[in-house]
């Protein structure tokens, strides 16, 4: 017997995490211009603040339209769960201070955007955050790094300047077996389904916007 037949890719970017409006009709997103939402009662409100059902209560926390493309972005990427950012740099940034606390160290490949690089390399290292940074395509300077109190291993698809390309499934072996997770800046592109990578801090550079979206994975056996 055949099992269910999955969207493909090419559906999952058209209609992932949107049904068309029911009081409408509409195919399209509608965007949601708005800041507040209303209840039916207070049982309803109340449920809703004590995320004890979906919903929405405020837009600087959720919004109906952000929702439809946190969700395209997870199915298209393999991930549970998204978050949408005003730009790539705070998606990284979301992800990291998500992951990290003070104490914590992080091994970085030393390709990478100049944003990435001061984010790790100055500002983390205020709040008792260090990061060792490696060559990124040196899979023993990788292994070397790792510390007792590494807690993310760090890098780009394609590292700035010189579109080094990072060899995902090997570097996932040496966070697996440190049992940390593999953050990876996507930076466009869409990384393969298939990559062991835990969390992705995806970001685009177009002339017109600079969107950005945090993603992740579960994954069992981890020090966090």
């Amino acid at each position: 017997m055949a099992g269910p037949k999955y969207p493909g890719f090419d559906t999952l970017a058209l209609h992932a995490g949107q049904s068309p409006d029911p009081a409408t009709g509409s195919r399209a997103v509608p965007v949601y211009q708005t800041t507040s939402y209303v209840f039916r009662d207070t049982e309803h409100a109340a449920s809703l603040f004590n995320m004890e059902r979906a919903g929405h209560v405020y837009s600087r926390i959720s919004n109906p339209t952000v929702a439809v493309l946190e969700e395209r972005m997870a199915a298209l990427e393999g991930g549970v769960g998204a978050i949408a950012t005003a730009s790539g740099q705070a998606a990284l940034h979301l992800a990291v201070a998500t992951l990290m606390g003070a104490g914590s160290h992080i091994v970085a490949s030393g390709a990478l955007y100049g944003g990435s690089h001061n984010l790790l390399g100055y500002t983390l290292k205020r709040f008792g955050i260090e990061t060792t940074f490696v060559n990124g395509r040196n899979l023993g300077d990788w292994k070397k790094a790792v510390r007792e109190n590494t807690r993310l291993l760090f890098g780009e698809t394609l590292g700035n300047p010189g579109i080094d390309v990072l060899n995902i499934p090997a570097i996932a072996e040496i966070a697996h077996a440190a049992k940390v997770p593999l953050l990876v800046d996507a930076t466009c592109c869409i990384t393969p389904r298939r990559s062991s990578w835990e969390a992705m801090a995806w970001r685009s550079a177009g002339c017109w916007s600079i969107p950005g979206a945090s993603i992740g994975r579960l994954r069992e056996n981890s020090r966090r």
